[in-house]
Order: C-alpha cells, then structure tokens, then sequence
C-alpha cells in the first residue's frame, strides 16, 4: 500500500499537543460515540411495545442481532477503509447510513421490515464505533489515552443510562417509532461537528480492498450467529439446517484465516494476534460485549414483566449498574493514566462481572427493586472496568500503522460477543418462558406466549390471575437461566484477565530515541497528530 498525505496535519512535527483543537474533536467524536450508543439502549426499554404491535416474539432477539450482525460484519472493512483512504471521509460514510438506517426503522410497518432496516443501521453503527477509536488512538499517545478513552467509556455509560430512559419516555409518549427518529437530529449535529472541526491527512491507496475476505468474514459470522439464533428454537440442533450453518460457517471462517495470509492488504491482518495482551484483549472485549447487552435487554423486561415497572421506570431502574460503570470507566481511565498501570482493572472487572452476574441469575418473583438494584451495580462496577481498559491494551500492543486494524478487530470482537450474547440468551430465555407456561398455566398459558413472551404490566392485569403469576414466574426462570450462563461466560475473561502481561504504557510529549526504543513499537504514537 502507498499512501500520500495530502493534507499537512495540524501541528504535526512540533512537538507540542494542540489541546483546545484536541477538546474540540473529543466532543464530536463523542457525539458521535453517542449516536451508536444511544440506539440499542432505546430499543431495549421500547422492545415490548414493538413486539406487541408488529408481533413475532420468535423475531424478538432479531430485532438487536440484525444491528448487530451488520455491525460486527463490517467493522473490519470500516477500519481497513480509514487506514487506507482516510478516518474522515469513512467515518461521515458510516455517519449518513446510519442515519437512512435509523429514518427507515422508525417508518417498518412489520418485523421483517424493521429487521432489515435494522440492519442498514448496523451497517452505519460499524463505522462509528471504529472510527472514534481509530482517531482517538490516532490522536493521542497511549499513556494518555485512558484518560481520553475513560471520558469515551463515560460517554457509553451515559448513553446506556440516557438511552432507557429517553426509550421509555419516547416510547409511553410518542411511540416507539419516535425511538428512532429521536437519532436524526444528533446526528446531523455529528455530521456537522465532524466536518467542521476535524481535518486529517487524506490519504490515496494504490491496494484493492480485500473484498474476498471480507465476504467470508461476513458469510462465517452470519452462519455461526444464525445456529445460535435458530438452534433448539427454529431448528432442532441436530437438524440438516443447523449442521449445514455450522459447516458453511466454518469453512468460511476457516477461507477467511487461509486468505489474510495471501491477501496484499488483508482485513484483519493475522500477525497483530501474535501479541498475547492483544488477543487477551479480544477474548475478554468479547466476554464484555456477551454480558453487557444480554443484561441491558433482559433486565427491563425482568423489571416490566415481574416488578411491574412501565418502560420509563424500567429504564431508571437501570441507573445503579450504568451509574457504577460510569464512575469506574473515569476512574479507572484517570489511574491509568497517571500510573500507567492497568492489568487490575481486568483482573478485578471480570471477577466483579461473575459475581454480580451470579447474583442477578438468584432473582425471582419476590425480589425487591432494592435488592436487584444492588446486584446490577455490582455487574456495572465490573463493566466499567472493562470497557475501554480493553481497547486501550490493544491499541498499546501493536504498532502505529496497525491502529485502524486493531480498533476495528476489538470492536469487531466485542460486537461479536454483543451478538451471540443476544441470540444464545434471548434461546434460552425463550425456552424457559414457553416451559414454564406450559407446565404453570397448561394450554392457555403456552398461547400467551405464543403471541409475544414480552407483555408489560398493562398488558398482564388483563390476563387470568393464574396465567399472570405463571408469567412472571416464567419471566423469573427465563433470566434465571439467561444471566446464570452470563456468568460461567465471565469465568473465562477472569481466566484471560489473570495472564495479561502488563506492558509500561508510553507517556505523553517528546521521548528521546532510547525511550522509544525501551517501550517498543506499539509506543510510538505521535503526540501532536493533526487536528
């Protein structure tokens, strides 16, 4: 690849941070982070609303896996894209569909539809993701990335508290349509805001895109992702179908990893995996990225099912686990940065996410708003340990021209783990639900659920009082199963966490030539990269 600068960067060679244009581009590129955050928080609190008026709980976990299915497969090209032609135009590309994306979800009128235009949302959400790491990492060197990237985490977590609430306002005032038009207006001011104040260099590339990888990326997660989705629920698992999906998804996967050996510029290139803390990194992104969204969608529903909470209140009953996982990103972005330590934060995270998790997993019908508050912030402490602790030790691990690749695979990883965490819960969540009503309430009871296994409270003072208690007795077994297999899952990031090799992260300003020769390549950032 021969790439020509075509724009000088702002300030580059002189040695010195631009820190007033530096706060200007964090807060669009925060806009931007909240644009992608904000749209499955929304859903998740409007999610029974949808399925009530466009039917289907069989489609109920497509509705977030369609997002992020696109989302995990085109987060490697995005990446590629901006190493190659530049983060800026790429990451305004990534802004406009998600944008077409969010304008034609809010016009679905039945579940195939909003399922696709999900998609095309996922499409653009891929891009946003990648692209505020990229630049951030970029932008500044990595000593003082934890604290740029705890601000970033503290973003996420204010979207995941905003999301449910705004989600349950728009969704008991408006309608759950207006859940997705609420995104128009912040992303044009994204839009904006990007133009305007961020200029990087252009860049011209004689390489093709890898475009035959990136289509057996797509075609393997697709297939692997649609077992987890339709195994024991559409399909028995040993069925044809289901053995054909697993095939098709291996040998894709299995092309794809042949091919990024031969490939001139490839995807995801497979030598920054010879790094042990990277590929720590992506297990445990991986994990987070199962644990997180499964809890942020069963969660209200638990809440609205069982507690009797509306949708806004639902939403607010989140706060104690996105409040801890905000004070814990800051705080744990702000230590980082002043000692350049950092494997505590992923040893304790995990260890922090098991426990809460198993906490949440002893919920039934009797427990209090109090007691599960508790229990969700002690998963929240946990999350916000890991949140961008693990972006940021990735990034430290590989060399400068390798940073677009290595945003987009741990995003790509931890979108991954969003995805399967959705589609293997949402299973066996589902399952639980029909058992219990059919072993609590007969017939009668299986038919409920047949409509939608996501009923609100209204919806439930309407039913027999025996196939209400069933409900939510079912709803109790359901997230019992759901977030108990959350926290076997999270055994695994303590069992990566504990083998992290904690590499010194290279401080801010100018460093002599054996400085950088003692903190390795990945160290070499630029402290003053145009913006």
């Amino acid at each position: 690849m021969a790439d020509t600068t075509d724009t000088p960067a702002v300030g580059a060679g002189s040695g010195e941070k631009q820190p007033r244009s530096v706060r200007v581009v964090l807060l669009a590129l925060m806009i931007a982070m909240m644009l992608a955050m904000l749209d499955n928080m929304i859903i998740g609190t409007a999610m029974p609303t949808i399925v009530g008026e466009l039917g289907g709980l069989e489609h109920l976990s497509w509705v977030v896996t369609a997002y992020t299915l696109a989302t995990a497969a085109s987060t490697p090209l995005w990446g590629k894209l901006g190493d190659m032609y530049g983060r800026k135009g790429t990451f305004m590309t990534s802004i406009v569909i998600f944008l077409i994306g969010s304008a034609l979800s809010g016009m679905a009128r039945d579940m195939g539809e909003l399922i696709g235009f999900r998609a095309v949302q996922g499409l653009g959400a891929g891009g946003l993701m990648v692209g505020v790491m990229a630049i951030i990492g970029d932008l500044i060197p990595p000593r003082e990335r934890g604290k740029y990237q705890g601000m970033m985490a503290g973003v996420m977590a204010l979207a995941m508290i905003g999301g449910p609430l705004v989600g349950g306002t728009i969704t008991d005032n408006w309608g759950w349509r207006w859940a997705f038009y609420i995104n128009l207006p912040l992303g044009v001011v994204a839009l904006a805001a990007v133009s305007v104040v961020l200029h990087l260099p252009k860049k011209r590339s004689e390489a093709r895109i890898d475009y035959l990888g990136a289509a057996l990326l797509t075609i393997g997660i697709t297939a692997i992702v649609l077992v987890t989705t339709w195994g024991g629920t559409e399909y028995a698992w040993s069925s044809a179908r289901i053995m054909e999906l697993i095939g098709i998804g291996v040998a894709a996967l299995v092309g794809f990893v042949f091919w990024q050996t031969k490939a001139a510029e490839p995807v995801v290139p497979l030598h920054i995996f010879r790094s042990r803390n990277f590929t720590l990194m992506s297990v445990i992104g991986f994990i987070t990225g199962f644990v997180m969204f499964g809890a942020t969608l069963f969660l209200p529903l638990y809440q609205q099912s069982v507690q009797g909470a509306s949708a806004t209140n639902s939403g607010l009953l989140l706060l104690p686990m996105l409040g801890a996982m905000l004070v814990t990103s800051m705080v744990a972005g702000r230590v980082t940065t002043n000692t350049g330590k950092y494997k505590i934060f992923p040893v304790l995270g995990s260890a922090l996410m098991i426990v809460g998790l198993y906490l949440l997993s002893t919920m039934d019908t009797g427990t209090s708003r109090l007691t599960s508050g508790v229990f969700m912030a002690v998963v929240g402490l946990g999350m916000g340990c890991l949140m961008q602790i693990t972006m940021l030790v990735a990034q430290n691990s590989v060399e400068m021209k390798d940073m677009g690749v290595a945003s987009s695979s741990t995003t790509l990883f931890r979108t991954l783990g969003s995805s399967f965490g959705v589609a293997i819960m949402g299973a066996l969540f589902n399952n639980r639900v029909q058992d219990v009503m059919t072993e609590r309430a007969g017939a009668l009871g299986s038919k409920v659920t047949e409509q939608s296994a996501q009923l609100d409270w209204k919806s439930l003072q309407k039913l027999p009082v025996l196939v209400r208690e069933a409900y939510q007795h079912a709803v109790s077994a359901g997230t019992h199963s759901a977030f108990l297999l959350g926290a076997v899952v999270a055994v695994v990031a303590l069992a990566a966490a504990v083998f992290v090799k904690e590499v010194p992260l290279k401080g801010a300003g100018p460093k002599t030539s054996d400085d950088d020769k003692a903190d390795g390549p990945a160290a070499q950032a630029p402290v003053s990269e145009s913006v």
